[in-house]
């Protein structure tokens, strides 16, 4: 299975945080899966760290540097993902997550999330 993680689940399993539960800890450890990260996470990650936040002391070049080193594949954004952004349901504000939406349905990925709102989107889309 192509697994497309969000950008919370990746940082979860960058730093190990026990957050990541049992179901996505599997999918993340099975050798058959083709995990893949999107530039759009990485620019998230840069935007709130270079912003200073407590809660976010991610360093994207090291999570980044983390996940092309242990296999993952970096997903770039391309036009045709950007584009299909308008015919999303508007469930979610969140241009970073819906990105990831487009990015899952348009290749047809399965995108690995624990948020509910994400999860209501139709498509390929598991909630753990």
């Amino acid at each position: 299975m192509r697994v497309l993680l969000d950008t919370q689940i990746m940082i979860w399993t960058a730093i190990g945080d026990p957050r990541l539960k049992p179901a996505a800890r599997a999918i993340v450890n099975d050798r058959a899966n083709e995990l893949l990260f999107s530039v759009s996470s990485i620019w998230e990650i840069a935007i709130k760290s270079a912003l200073r936040r407590r809660d976010f002391v991610y360093d994207p070049r090291e999570i980044r540097r983390q996940f092309m080193a242990n296999g993952y594949q970096e997903l770039p954004i391309l036009g045709h993902h950007v584009v299909f952004v308008d015919s999303l349901p508007r469930i979610h504000k969140d241009p970073f997550d819906r990105i990831l939406i487009a990015q899952a349905m348009v290749e047809g990925i399965t995108l690995l999330t624990a948020d509910p709102v994400i999860a209501k989107y139709p498509g390929p889309i598991r909630k753990v």
